[in-house]
C-alpha cells in the first residue's frame, strides 16, 4: 500500500530466525532507518514484522531483513501490503 511516498508492508521471514537476536536487530535497524512498526516471533518458528515509513527506508529495511543479523539464516521472506499504522516507534511485539 503506497501513498505520499510512504510504504506499509508486512513481512514474514522463514528460516533460522528465532534465538539469533533477529527481533532486536530488526528493531535497531528500523530505528536507524526511521521506520515505525513492530516485529514478533510466530509460533511456527518464523518472524513477522510490519514496517511503515518513507519508501526508501522501508525498502532498505526489507533488504536488510533478507539476511538479518549474524547467526540468522533466512530461507525465504513473504512481503505484502498492509494498512497504515499510527505511531512513530518500532516495537518488539508479543504473541
Amino acid at each position: 500500500m503506497e501513498s505520499s511516498g510512504l510504504l506499509h508492508k508486512r513481512l514474514q521471514i522463514f528460516g533460522r530466525v528465532q534465538g539469533v537476536y533477529y527481533r532486536a536487530s530488526t528493531q535497531q535497524e528500523a530505528e536507524r532507518l526511521g521506520v515505525s512498526g513492530w516485529v514478533k516471533n510466530r509460533p511456527d518458528g518464523s518472524v513477522e514484522a510490519e514496517a511503515h515509513g518513507p519508501d526508501s527506508a522501508v525498502t532498505a529495511l526489507i533488504a536488510w531483513c533478507q539476511y538479518g543479523p549474524p547467526g540468522a539464516r533466512v530461507e525465504r521472506m513473504e512481503v505484502t501490503d498492509c494498512p497504515p499504522m499510527t505511531g512513530a516507534d518500532f516495537q518488539i511485539a508479543r504473541h
